[in-house]
């Protein structure tokens, strides 16, 4: 048998969705993605609320949720959104904190914002003693500073868009790097020359949908069905049998989240 495969980052609770959410997950389950992690950091800490809803059992989808503010809305992480935060990573299903991060390239909120709800976010990670979920772009050392100084244990670098020395600095970290769709895109050697460096056991994929389809779906609406395509894609690269990606990272993001089966 084709082993499950395990979607470590979707935003499928989302408006995008809403059209044709349960068909998503008929198609997830059809290809073999059994377990998703949904993110809910989309906005402003309210924003969470349709991810930890949509926790819990689907048909044959196991659906997960992380809670946190994205750094593109750090500026609205106040003491009584962090407060929200930690009620909300109490509630059933909510499997980590996140995501959070920083995000220089599109500095939707002000970086010194950026980096005070990053740290703040992790010290709730670590003081809840779940994962946190790391969005970084084009900050990647910076990134790690903060992190080492935060003393967060587990999480994931999502989407990881770096090179070699960037995964290092995470995994030095004891944190897992997670790969999404890019790394089908026709400019991302660097990302793929990184991808052959991570030790097999500590390497996760993901959809980041509707975001960030991989080829020859790009440009399209993505959805967490296509994180097979991803698998195959890290498989190639690296020169590994595609089974044996798809059973390494879901068994990466069954540790890391500390998911059933």
């Amino acid at each position: 048998m084709t082993p499950t495969l395990v979607d470590s980052h979707c935003h499928v609770a989302e408006p995008e969705f809403d059209a044709d959410r349960d068909a998503v997950l008929a198609r997830a389950a059809a290809a073999g993605v059994t377990t998703l992690v949904c993110v809910g950091a989309t906005g402003a800490v309210e924003r969470n609320l349709p991810a930890v809803a949509l926790a819990g059992r689907h048909g044959d989808v196991q659906v997960f949720a992380t809670v946190g503010v994205h750094p593109h809305d750090a500026i609205t992480l106040d003491t009584a959104a962090l407060d929200e935060l930690a009620r909300l990573a109490a509630a059933p299903g909510v499997v980590g904190i996140g995501e959070t991060g920083l995000d220089y390239y599109y500095d939707h909120s002000p970086r010194s914002a950026q980096r005070d709800a990053f740290a703040a976010t992790a010290a709730l990670a670590r003081r809840m003693g779940l994962p946190l979920v790391v969005h970084v772009r084009d900050a990647h050392a910076e990134a790690a500073d903060i992190l080492r100084a935060s003393g967060v244990e587990a999480g994931v670098i999502h989407c990881f868009t770096g090179d070699r020395d960037d995964a290092r600095r995470y995994l030095d970290l004891g944190l897992d790097v997670s790969v999404a769709g890019i790394v089908t895109f026709k400019n991302a050697d660097a990302l793929r020359d990184a991808v052959r460096t991570i030790p097999s056991d500590r390497l996760l994929v993901e959809t980041d949908a509707p975001y960030l389809a991989p080829v020859p779906h790009r440009g399209k609406r993505n959805e967490p069905a296509l994180v097979r395509v991803v698998a195959d894609a890290v498989a190639a690269v690296r020169g590994e049998a595609a089974d044996d990606v798809a059973a390494s990272t879901a068994a990466n993001a069954r540790r890391v989240f500390r998911l059933p089966g």
